[in-house]
């Protein structure tokens, strides 16, 4: 099924609740909710520990919320992973490595136009993990192939399972990473990057995108085969906005734009308006327009969302609840202009 635009509401999934209740409650608060990921309630919750259960030799040290890898580990792990290759319950998330993700998939969410899952992705999985000597799992020749599969299959299986819930699941590849191999990153570049990916994406069933909260090359992203694409606007604005032949083409193919104009940490937060954010969103809408992107189809392919996850602000969990707050009313206000409701 084919993801929901005009509007509608959804949000990143990192959060800084204490509380799963609470940041489930809030999840539900958009059009389109999810599963949110708690590194505050557990280390089991961050985003690169849920991605690593079972993957050969990984190495995780809870005490001090450490992840790593181990080549010795690797060896001596790697066929008894490949026994279970078939079996689509070894590559979903247990309830040890997220409490959250269990409670939502007992929920009654068949009303919801849509609901979203994530995982992160290869790229910044074999970035963040360094092994042994202190290099990331992504340059080794020997690992690369390996994660990308098991990634892959990890996607597969969570979808598989939130489609259970709704019909119109669809999945998050977060990427964070993906901003860093266009610098002068030794090991993997950009080139290696796209046959990988592509290979990648082969793999995953629909819907599916990225979502990534940094300034990437934007050509290289819209011309992916993505369903998806969630990105923090509010900072990035002006830069993705001059890529417009491509943000076409990649709309015009079917593709879903989640704009992220909410900013979640404090100062910034604090120095908007709802009135500002709209106008700031409008004026990259109107531009985009005069580029030949015809308005009204743009926000017919476009959700909204917060602009960032944020787990540092001052008052903990509530200037993010905040920014929920008012991605609804932005939402509820453009809804109104462009006659959707």
């Amino acid at each position: 099924m084919p993801i929901p635009g005009n509007l509608l509401t959804t949000a990143m999934a990192v959060m800084p609740h204490h509380y799963p209740e609470r940041a489930l409650d809030m999840a539900l608060s958009l059009d389109i909710p999810f599963w949110p990921q708690l590194p505050n309630l557990n280390y089991y919750e961050d985003m690169y520990v849920q991605a690593s259960e079972h993957f050969p030799g990984i190495q995780l040290d809870l005490d001090n919320r450490k992840l790593s890898f181990s080549m010795e580990a690797f060896v001596e792990e790697y066929e008894e992973a490949l026994s279970h290759f078939e079996e689509p319950e070894f590559f979903d998330i247990s309830s040890e490595y997220s409490q959250v993700y269990h409670a939502f998939l007992k929920m009654d969410l068949s009303d919801r136009p849509a609901i979203r899952g994530q995982l992160e992705g290869p790229i910044s999985f074999g970035l963040n993990v360094l092994d042994q000597d202190q290099r990331p799992i992504l340059f080794d020749d020997n690992i690369r192939p390996l994660m990308f599969d098991f990634m892959a299959k990890r996607i597969n299986v969570q979808l598989e399972r939130l489609k259970q819930v709704n019909p119109n699941a669809f999945m998050f590849v977060d990427e964070p990473g993906l901003q860093f191999i266009f610098s002068a990153l030794s090991g993997y570049d950009s080139t290696r990057a796209k046959t990988d990916l592509e290979y990648f994406f082969s793999m995953i069933k629909r819907p599916r995108g990225i979502h990534l909260c940094g300034n990437p090359d934007w050509d290289f992203l819209l011309n992916q085969d993505l369903d998806i694409l969630s990105l923090d606007i509010y900072q990035n604005g002006e830069v993705f906005s001059s890529y417009a032949p491509s943000i076409k083409r990649f709309l015009d193919q079917g593709g879903i734009l989640s704009w992220g104009i909410v900013p979640t940490n404090f100062e910034p937060f604090e120095a908007e308006t709802i009135d500002s954010l709209q106008a700031r969103l409008i004026s990259l809408w109107d531009f985009l327009d005069q580029k030949g992107i015809d308005k009204e189809f743009l926000v017919s392919r476009s959700l909204l969302s917060p602009a960032t996850c944020c787990l540092v602000n001052p008052d903990g969990e509530k200037t993010v609840e905040k920014a929920f707050g008012v991605v609804n009313e932005l939402s509820g206000r453009l809804r109104e202009i462009f006659r959707y409701g």
